[in-house]
């Protein structure tokens, strides 16, 4: 394009694989679409990729949207013309220890339970694939047969193509230097060939998004890491079927490139850029080779392949790639300036994800919201510690050098920490506390005992703190303990139509007098699930609200959004202003009672009530409710008071056996309740009937609410999944999440979350039992189950009610 036009419905700007790819997709939808490029197409890290596609991910919608860019990359260039570089020659992944095959063999359950096809195979037959490679230290290896690889520029190259063959327009040369924003709202773009206005903006700047974005007050959390490969001359017996390989315990990856090797590592040692964004002349520069960097991943490589020694290196690339905190990317409308939308942080599998990405984010502009839950990579899981540059640098770094090691359950990060810190942080470390982090949150995950060292040690059996969290478990059920759960998300919505709001955004019933507390869901307009708290009514023009610490960004961004426009509500954070002592079991009364002159009785102060009471000279709104389930309070104080009401909690609980306890703990206790966790057992994917919390809706009300017609459309359907609790007795069964179910032999869903009961003594794991033709409570139980774990089918037995207290007794004792 010569000139640019002055408006657009949709502008993209970024003309590497991503933007091209949601431009093509914004424009088969039939959208107005405009891509802007500073310089050429492709520019950026798109040109120097070396373009390995794989698929499985930890997500079944993350790895449906890898699948998603397969498919759409074997049709590409029939449909527009443009080769592509397309090949579906599968990939390897080896295993070189017997750790690393645990997690192999998981991999193919999860793939398995995904209806993505992987074999498992012996090193011999490994070597008859790839035959250049050694294998005298193989432990086996997987074949995803539907993997591949592709050119990067060409595929891109290819989008573009198709996006302008269905109407888009694309102008290079275009220097995005601002953002139009009028009323909040991001309505176009400032460039350097003028202003172009715009109902939505994309922003898929890689490596300069996130300065570009913070333009419009939007954090986007990526740093530029250095990353380098080799290409290798022609190599006899490298041939162009070749699979893709990776090889983690070696940390090295390799394609077939013209007769030779691509062969490149992700070093436990990365090497960030110096700045906080990469020049604006960098769009086709490399930096220098650094062969002195390079030399231990060359090493490891020559021992899998020798004769990549005995040829010459063509090139070395050494580029810049936009990582992220977390090793996942990020999409999705930014939650501080509605209509720009983010598309960035590809982690070095830019070229696997953009296919899928460019679908999903198109949809998303569309329609409103993503095609389906994207909770993984969506922008808003992070938080106010992503602010920092300092700290997304050093935890991307760590990322960065933990993408070929053993992804162990549970495991933490180790940089930038502590950050945010409860004010009982040094007490809790002194009484042995290990501690997580959520969030930038430091949070008590287990407590050693005197002699017991407080560190994770890790495991795909039983971890190190098996026992620690066995012993918590059990003084929960027994006696009471103390979960410090400060770095909750809370705030208030006020004004004189907080109730009419919350009323709109909530499936249950929030008409209640002051002092109700109500459990209830936040549903999209689909009916899926988007948000799953408590919140408690403190006046007539008051709601207090509790939110996971990881889903404060979402959520809070859920509920600004969907309040209706005119009414008085306003949403106000007050999560530094108030700690959270969870005190739990069947003394916790004993010990209130020891401590406040309220009457906590059960007849007055009932299960789903609040009250403001004293405890030890702290003003605390108790809140009666539990995630444990057992006997007990949420117990909510001005932060400034919080080591108060510990130690008084403390002081009055020692002779009635009250412990500390950790967060493993509570999944432990949830888990034998059958509390549901978002963003695992419940997201936009399911509705509160399909996950059993059809009691937490007002259906029967007649009173509107957001998702309430998807409801009553879903309901008059047979469900076409159900979630069951499941158990094995087999003591080396360990459930983790993804393992595939089996009713009389036939695979019917994975489990979304597994753990240990401790009271039960043995595996419990959550998932959708799933069928076309629909499923009922008659069908679910009938059967004969299975659940499948790291390849082996281990007997289970399958309830529809929580596995331990199934009337709630104790809760409301």
């Amino acid at each position: 394009m010569s000139d640019l036009p002055a408006s657009a419905k949709v502008i993209v700007v970024g003309g590497g694989i991503v933007g091209c790819s949601t431009a093509y997709h914004l424009a088969k939808r039939g959208i107005e679409t405009l891509l802007v490029e500073r310089h050429q197409l492709t520019a950026g890290s798109t040109w120097h990729a070396a373009g390995l596609v794989g698929q499985l991910r930890t997500s079944a919608n993350i790895t449906k949207l890898l699948g998603y860019s397969v498919e759409l990359y074997r049709k590409l260039e029939a449909e527009t013309g443009q080769a592509t570089g397309w090949k579906m020659n599968g990939g390897l992944r080896l295993a070189c220890n017997a750790d690393r095959w645990i997690e192999v063999k998981r991999q193919a359950t999860t793939a398995r339970s995904f209806g993505l096809e992987m074999h498992l195979l012996s090193p011999r037959e490994a070597q008859d694939l790839w035959p250049l490679m050694t294998i005298d230290d193989l432990v086996g290896a997987a074949f995803l047969p539907t993997d591949g690889q592709a050119s990067p520029s060409d595929i891109t190259q290819a989008l573009a193509k198709g996006a302008r063959m269905a109407g888009a327009k694309m102008a290079e040369n275009v220097s995005v230097s601002d953002f139009v924003i009028e009323n909040g709202r991001v309505r176009g773009i400032v460039t350097d060939k003028g202003t172009v206005r715009a109902e939505k903006v994309v922003l898929c700047g890689g490596l300069w998004t996130r300065l570009l974005a913070a333009k419009a007050g939007v954090n986007v959390p990526l740093y530029p890491i250095r990353h380098q490969y080799i290409i290798s001359d022609r190599i006899p017996g490298v041939t162009s079927s070749l699979p893709t390989l990776r090889d983690p315990d070696r940390l090295t990856y390799w394609k077939e490139e013209v007769g030779g090797l691509v062969m490149g590592g992700y070093e436990p040692n990365p090497i960030p850029w110096t700045g906080q964004s990469a020049p604006e002349d960098f769009a086709f520069r490399l930096l220098d080779d650094d062969f002195d960097h390079f030399e231990p991943i060359m090493e490891l490589a020559l021992g899998r392949v020798p004769a990549l020694g005995e040829t010459g290196v063509k090139q070395m690339i050494n580029g810049l790639e936009s990582f992220t905190p977390d090793g996942n990317w990020m999409i999705g409308e930014a939650p501080e300036a509605p209509g720009l939308f983010i598309g960035a942080g590809f982690n070095a599998f830019g070229i696997a994800s953009a296919g899928g990405a460019g679908m999903a984010l198109a949809e998303w502009v569309a329609d409103g919201e993503p095609p389906y839950d994207l909770w993984p990579v969506d922008i808003r899981r992070f938080g106010r510690n992503h602010l920092d540059t300092g700290f997304v640098r050093d935890r991307t770094l760590e990322a960065y050098s933990r993408h070929y090691t053993i992804a162990w359950p549970a495991e933490e990060f180790n940089s930038c920490r502590p950050l945010r810190r409860s004010p009982l942080y040094d007490r809790l470390k002194a009484k042995g506390a290990c501690f997580g982090e959520k969030l930038g949150f430091e949070r008590p995950n287990w407590f050693a005992a005197e002699g017991e060292t407080p560190a994770d040690r890790y495991s795909f059996t039983r971890p190190g703190w098996f026992d620690a969290v066995g012993r918590e478990h059990k003084a929960c059920r027994e006696a009471a303990v103390v979960f410090d759960q400060t770095s909750f998300a809370k705030a208030h919505v006020i004004g004189r139509d907080a109730e009419k709001a919350i009323g709109w955004i909530c499936a249950n019933d929030v008409a209640k007098p002051p002092g109700k507390v109500i459990y209830t869901q936040m549903l999209n307009a689909k009916g899926g699930i988007e948000t799953d708290l408590t919140l408690t009514r403190l006046a007539e023009d008051r709601y207090y609200i509790v939110i996971g610490t990881g889903f404060a960004t979402h959520d809070m961004d859920w509920i600004r959004r969907n309040i209706p426009a005119g009414l008085d509500a306003h949403l106000v954070d007050v999560t530094s202003g108030f700690s959270a002592l969870s005190l739990m079991g069947p003394r916790s009364r004993d010990i209130l009672a020891r401590l406040t002159d309220a009457d906590i009785s059960n007849e007055a102060f009932p299960f789903g009530t609040a009250r403001q009471i004293q405890i030890g000279g702290a003003p605390v709104l108790a809140i009666r409710i539990t995630y444990v389930g057992e006997l007990g309070w949420e117990l909510h104080v001005p932060t400034e008071f919080a080591a108060t009401l510990y130690d008084a909690l403390f002081a009055a609980g020692a002779d009635l056996g009250l412990a500390d306890a950790g967060y493993r703990a509570i999944e432990s206790l949830r888990l034998e309740k059958g509390y549901r966790a978002w963003g695992s057992d419940i997201g936009p994917d399911h509705n509160p009937y399909q996950a059993g919390l059809g009691f937490a809706v007002k259906l029967k009300s007649g009173i509107p609410f957001l998702g309430r017609e998807a409801l009553v459309e879903a309901k008059a359907k047979p469900l076409p999944r159900l979630m069951a609790g499941f158990t094995v007795d087999d003591p080396r069964a360990v459930l983790l999440g993804r393992e595939t179910i089996y009713r009389d032999g036939e695979r019917v869903g994975w489990l979304s979350s597994g753990g240990f009961g401790y009271t039960l003594g043995k595996a419990i794991g959550y998932g959708y039992v799933r069928r076309e033709a629909g499923v009922d409570a008659d069908f679910v139980l009938s059967g004969a189950y299975e659940l499948e774990i790291a390849t082996e089918r281990f007997p289970a037995q399958v309830s529809l009610q929580p596995f331990y207290d199934p009337k709630s007794e104790r809760v409301r004792a």
